[in-house]
């Protein structure tokens, strides 16, 4: 955190902040609160059984010593003990069973956002730093909204033993020494038992208070932890790398470079950095006097439970209950107060959390329903429209004016940051224009239900991904597909080569994460599938962003080829730096700094020597032929 933000929240921002977190988890996964609370219940109640038996056994054994009756008790704590212990088991299994996933399952809280969020929201590098910072809290602090299932089941069985262990210890109190007991009698005056009262609460209170207070530390300086948790996962990872990376670690000695930051004894976590200092000092005191503490009371409790025994105030076998019981009463007060320190402690972490679970979708969604024609009759225009990215003063698009014919073949071509990218973000509506309208059939896209009107698009980014998945399943976006569909995009993309010398044909594994017999394909034939993937999705507009950058020109010239067969009667939009592609194109639109500079075909443009388009085309005619 910075230096603002090591104030801590107040006890009432706090707790807030906490609960509801806790109330998400509940209202998310309550299978995992559940078997939580019957634990903790179970957890903290049955060892009073224990105890109150194993008192009861000792008692019997020091006075009258009935054979008969220490049968019974013996074998009443046998049976209580098989029982704690079988139901404990149980317990513990459902438990195990319903939070074994708890890391995927809050890990998940944040991928729903995401797949909800606006994709401006998600496009923000500021999003992902944000959530990188809660991740990094959580993997090396464990801080968070995964920290309160643990601070409300601690605080859960804190109350239950407090409360249960002051049933049994009460009569410590209110049992009187006699009179015959002479000076022990000083142990029944009020301001005696006060005084003692005071003191175990004061010892009570200091151990857990300085056990907060040495935690403190780590929340508040929780950047330090990303920072060294950050260096420590870029260096096993780099380590871990293979292919080029694991060459150049070679053939340069970055294994001795990267030896040096793991041994570095002045790093965050280094003998000598910035927390070996703090557990040398105030951090260590409050941990070391904590433990301190806790020994000095469990002492104490023995000297006044022992000098009330010897006095005469109860019988010897009732010893073992009040020390047992006011030591279960003394560490639930030490955990109440413990966890009142990490509920404030952990507030700074949930506000990063709820940061960016809150973050709003701004983008209107429309009401109105998409025509689905069977004659891909759909005419989008631009008017007037003008973009800029939020946080950004420069416009990255400007006053762009054109509308698609239908069916036609449409090449966007410009140098990098001409605008190109961000005409496709606006067209899908990934944006909404800064000025300006996007028209379909006459009616602004903003109106349109967005998941409809995203519909009439498939399109082939230039960063696309596949899943290591089975074939059939990325092309078909899904589980369950048609065979012979995916087959047919598959050869109009010219994969079926490729195809053939699958293991298993379409439910072949691509890559080998799920599968040993999974298939590596190379950047040319992911692209292949990319586009097969695109076809099957059979929408109106097709949209290709650099579709054959990774292909060679034997496959590149294979794919233009056919380009009339693959889009058929879609309408295409082809964004690409090689001009060659614009030759089987109806009409090319030239990007300039965010604002079309020509429009035309392919003869007509290339024949103007001042424009563009000719400076473009000559500066790659080496690579092919006009």
């Amino acid at each position: 955190m910075s230096k603002k933000d090591k104030d801590l929240p107040s006890w009432r921002e706090a707790w807030k902040l906490n609960n509801r977190a806790f109330a998400l988890l509940y209202q998310k996964y309550p299978r995992m609160v559940y078997p939580r609370i019957l634990s903790v219940i179970w957890r903290t109640i049955t060892p009073y059984i224990s105890i109150y038996l194993s008192a009861q056994i000792v008692g019997e054994l020091a006075e009258s010593k009935d054979v008969g009756r220490l049968k019974e008790l013996v074998l009443l704590t046998l049976m209580a003990e098989v029982l704690i212990a079988l139901v404990g088991a149980l317990l513990v299994k459902w438990n195990n069973c319903e939070n074994a996933a708890s890391h995927f399952k809050i890990d998940l809280l944040y991928v729903q956002k995401l797949l909800k969020m606006d994709f401006m929201d998600i496009d923000n590098s500021k999003t992902h730093d944000l959530l990188y910072k809660i991740r990094q809290f959580y993997n090396g602090g464990g801080w968070g909204i995964v920290r309160v299932l643990r601070i409300y089941e601690e605080l859960f069985s804190a109350l239950l033993t407090i409360l249960f262990g002051i049933v049994l210890t009460v009569s410590l109190f209110t049992s009187r020494v006699p009179g015959s007991a002479g000076a022990y009698t000083l142990l029944n005056h009020p301001l005696f038992l006060i005084a003692v009262l005071a003191v175990m609460f004061a010892v009570i209170y200091l151990a857990p208070a300085l056990s907060a207070k040495g935690d403190n530390y780590w929340a508040r300086n929780a950047n330090k932890q990303q920072e060294g948790n950050r260096m420590f996962c870029f260096i096993s990872g780099f380590i871990n790398y293979k292919g080029d990376l694991a060459a150049d670690l070679r053939i340069y000695r970055q294994d001795q470079y990267m030896a040096k930051h793991s041994k570095d004894k002045g790093g965050v976590f280094g003998s000598s950095g910035f927390f070996a200092k703090y557990a040398a000092g105030r951090m260590g005191f409050c941990f070391a006097g904590s433990a301190a503490v806790s020994v000095v009371f469990t002492g104490f409790v023995y000297a006044f439970v022992c000098l009330k025994a010897i006095a005469g105030a109860f019988a010897i076998g009732e010893v073992t209950q009040y020390i047992a019981s006011i030591t279960k009463v003394s560490g639930g007060v030490s955990t109440l107060v413990r966890m009142f320190g990490e509920v404030r402690n952990n507030a700074p972490f949930l506000q990063e959390n709820f940061r960016f679970l809150d973050i709003p979708n701004t983008m209107y969604q429309g009401s109105l329903t998409v025509e689905k024609r069977k004659d891909r009759d759909y005419e989008v225009e631009f008017k007037n429209v003008s973009f800029c990215y939020p946080g950004s003063d420069t416009f990255a698009l400007k006053n762009i004016n054109m509308k698609f014919r239908i069916g036609e073949r449409l090449a966007v071509v410009g140098m990098n940051g001409s605008g190109k990218t961000t005409f496709i973000k606006l067209l899908c509506r990934l944006y909404d224009p800064t000025e300006g309208e996007i028209l379909l059939n006459g009616i602004n896209i903003r109106k349109y239900n967005y998941l409809d009107y995203i519909s009439i698009f498939s399109v082939v980014f230039q960063d696309f991904k596949l899943f290591a998945f089975p074939l059939g399943q990325n092309v078909a976006a899904g589980i369950g597909y048609g065979k012979e569909r995916v087959l047919d995009c598959l050869l109009k993309a010219g994969f079926l080569e490729k195809l053939a010398k699958m293991p298993e044909g379409l439910d072949t594994y691509l890559y080998r994460d799920f599968s040993d017999r999974g298939v590596d394909v190379s950047g040319g034939e992911a692209q292949k599938i990319a586009i097969a993937r695109a076809l099957y999705k059979n929408s109106p507009f097709i949209v290709l962003d650099e579709p054959t950058a990774a292909l060679d020109p034997i496959a590149e010239e294979e794919i233009y080829s056919k380009l009339n067969e693959i889009v058929e009667d879609k309408t295409a939009i082809y964004i690409s730096h090689r001009l060659s592609s614009c030759r089987f194109c109806d009409e090319i639109v030239v990007f300039d700094n965010g604002r079309i500079v020509q429009k035309g075909g392919h003869k007509e443009l290339v024949a103007d020597k001042g424009g563009k388009y000719y400076e473009l085309w000559y500066a790659q005619a080496q690579y092919y032929v006009v």
